[in-house]
């Protein structure tokens, strides 16, 4: 089903402010700041996560199957992607059948972290902090060694459409979402030992990925050491680390290397705003959270290098607002995972959408608002009872099977975030 011209909004003027779609209509979005429905969901999650010691299985973790990997299967590609895909796409949950283990996924790791410390910086409690400080540890025991830097990658073989990446293959994106923890880990704690952990992995980024050096201008960082591919957000998170931590550093020679990385991305960037996955022709489609990434990471090069604060970068982050704003998102907060589909609304999709409406609030007044309307749409549409979030409402059928990384890991971030910031503006 294709579906077009979708805008966030509401009728209820109890804090609201107005938003002009590109057909003129006027419309208002309200909420209440500290909604104690928001705030339950976020403490049973939590209390779900630590249950599960913050273990689980993954969307892409097929191939962690004891019963593929004791076939021949598994040497071949064609069948390493189909049985991923089979079971990512099952209705049904095959993991226990296929005999694929729940574990602990770095990324993961990394994003309960950014939410314990979000956590801890609205409450500014010993047990806060503790469970920060833990979870930064236990992120901190799962760096790959044998690179130049830091670096941390998934627990599952990977087969995705252009390339294969074995368990433990250090990968920018995991790396990236570790960075980002321990950055701000060294600004809540002022603990240098952090931020350390974070510039080592700017090494990683610049002495290992691999780059596509695109003009003197551009640059486009690769998914891994192993491979060459030009995949937009996986590049502009690379930038978004390296100009994080040149914020802390002083070093401009990192900003250099992040607005070349950024530039490349806006330079990609379609005229209606939004972009594609990357720049390979079976990589064309447009998303939802792979959006939200670009506009996060885009914002913060922008707000941590001098030299990314130009009218070229400011324009794209406004086209990619103003698109994925109007066409990702129906009235009620439903979350689209594509622009032009209704269908599947995905939970990984509403936290992103979370998280980068507070990380551009400073382009939206009703920024909180919305990201509090998407909140509430996933509490009523994709939680249990049990406190923990559903993958994906589909069509005919609704996946319950909790992912740990894909969806609680994000949610819980996406929540504590939204939480904090409605105590800072309340």
């Amino acid at each position: 089903m294709r579906f077009r011209g979708s805008y966030l909004c509401s009728g209820q003027p109890a804090w609201s402010g107005a938003w002009r779609p590109a057909d003129g209509r006027q419309l208002y979005i309200s909420f209440s700041m500290h909604d104690p429905i928001i705030h339950d969901a976020f403490t049973e999650l939590f209390a779900w996560c630590r249950t599960h010691n913050f273990a689980g299985h993954d969307p892409f973790d097929a191939l962690n199957s004891r019963l593929f990997q004791a076939t021949p299967l598994k040497h071949s590609r064609g069948a390493r992607l189909a049985w991923t895909q089979l079971v990512k796409r099952s209705p049904v949950n095959l993991r226990n059948i296929g005999l694929v283990p729940a574990s602990r996924n770095s990324k993961g790791i990394a994003l309960f972290a950014l939410a314990a410390l979000a956590n801890y910086r609205s409450s500014k409690t010993n047990d806060a902090e503790i469970e920060a400080r833990q979870l930064l540890n236990d992120l901190l025991s799962m760096r790959l060694e044998g690179g130049s830097g830091a670096a941390w990658g998934y627990n599952f073989d990977w087969q995705s459409r252009v390339f294969f990446a074995p368990r433990g293959t250090p990968m920018i994106v995991p790396t990236a979402f570790a960075a980002r923890a321990f950055i701000e880990a060294a600004q809540a704690f002022d603990d240098q030992t952090y931020l350390e952990t974070a510039r080592s992995a700017c090494d990683f980024i610049l002495q290992d990925l691999q780059r596509s050096e695109e003009t003197h201008a551009e640059v486009c960082f690769s998914y891994s050491p192993a491979t060459v591919n030009r995949i937009y957000n996986a590049s502009l998170l690379a930038a978004e680390t390296l100009a994080g931590v040149a914020a802390l550093t002083g070093e401009q020679e990192l900003c250099r290397w992040a607005v070349r990385a950024t530039r490349y991305v806006v330079n990609n960037q379609h005229e209606n705003g939004s972009w594609v996955y990357g720049a390979a022709t079976n990589q064309a489609w447009v998303d939802n959270f792979h959006t939200a990434y670009l506009l996060t990471s885009l914002a913060r090069v922008i707000k941590h290098c001098q030299a990314a604060q130009t009218t070229e970068f400011n324009e794209a982050l406004h086209r990619g607002y103003r698109f994925w704003r109007s066409r990702f998102f129906l009235a009620d907060g439903w979350p689209k995972y594509y622009h032009d589909e209704l269908y599947p609304a995905d939970a990984h999709a509403a936290a992103t959408a979370i998280i980068t409406f507070l990380e551009l609030r400073g382009l939206d007044r009703d920024s909180i608002a919305l990201a509090q309307k998407i909140a509430r749409w996933s509490v009523h549409n994709l939680r249990d009872k049990r406190g923990f979030f559903y993958y994906q409402r589909r069509r005919f059928n609704t996946v319950r099977t909790p992912f740990m990384r894909w969806t609680e890991a994000w949610m819980l971030y996406a929540l504590a975030r939204l939480s904090e910031e409605e105590r800072e503006t309340s």
